[in-house]
């Protein structure tokens, strides 16, 4: 039987049903780039392609668990990091992933749906800041979560996004891209923050209609191509570019918003 080594990732996220985002999309896009995604169940979500209805937290013992014994067996190139549903999962989790600080990290802060829905509340948010950035190699939020992740929630709308991704630097994670799908731009600027600042700055048309799953997308794309052994600034064009071609060919099986391809 042939043996066949692909690289493997590492994944807590929630499960969403209708497989736009969360753990569903991780795989999916692990898959197509040819990596091996191992999914660990952070929680049940019920939602579909218009939005989220209800969030259950897997038991963090439980979440511990899933990985450790996948951790016992597989070797692992990446970590990649979803909705955790609960602080009792943050700090399971970095308990776990503090035990191989040499596998990279990607963390995909996500607080909320594409629709508004709440997926993590202030206490989730300090146990991320606290445990999880500091053992990030790179950080993958929209336009306003390093706000909630700098501690800034309540900071005025036009606070420096600059200075925000250089304090989430500061804070231990090596690596923040801030995407600009959230803002009111023409065009969708994505721009990566290290230790000397702003890295680059990458622009991508913005696409028409309304899109479930892209950060979970990038996040997984970005966690394979880093995985696969890219440096930090191929894997980050890499995959973008893989972000916005499956939501160009993206398409729409419900009633709610469209989904990667």
């Amino acid at each position: 039987m042939k043996d066949r080594r692909q690289p493997a990732v590492l994944v807590f996220a929630a499960n969403d049903p209708s497989c736009g985002a969360g753990l569903g999309a991780d795989i999916l896009t692990l898959a197509s780039m040819d990596c091996l995604p191992l999914p660990i169940v952070t929680g049940i979500t019920v939602q579909n392609t218009s939005g989220v209805e209800g969030l259950l937290a897997t038991d963090a013992d439980w979440v511990a668990d899933q990985a450790r014994a996948i951790l016992e067996d597989i070797p692992i190139a990446a970590f990649k990091i979803g909705v955790l549903a609960s602080s009792d999962n943050v700090s399971s989790i970095a308990e776990v992933v503090a035990d191989y600080p040499e596998i990279p990290l990607i963390l995909d802060p996500i607080f909320m749906s594409g629709r508004g829905d709440e997926l993590a509340g202030d206490e989730t948010w300090s146990s991320i800041r606290e445990l999880l950035v500091p053992q990030s190699t790179v950080i993958t939020p929209n336009v306003p979560e390093p706000l909630r992740l700098a501690g800034e929630e309540d900071a005025d709308s036009d606070t420096d996004e600059e200075g925000l991704a250089m304090r989430l630097v500061g804070a231990g994670a090596e690596f923040v891209l801030v995407t600009g799908t959230h803002a009111p731009t023409a065009d969708v600027a994505n721009t990566l923050y290290g230790e000397r600042g702003k890295i680059r700055t990458d622009r991508w048309l913005r696409l028409p209609g309304s899109y479930h799953g892209s950060g979970c997308t990038l996040a997984s794309a970005l966690a394979a191509c880093i995985a696969r052994g890219m440096d930090i600034e191929e894997a980050v064009r890499e995959a973008q570019e893989f972000t916005w071609q499956s939501l160009n060919a993206g398409f729409r099986p419900g009633m709610g918003q469209f989904i990667p391809d």
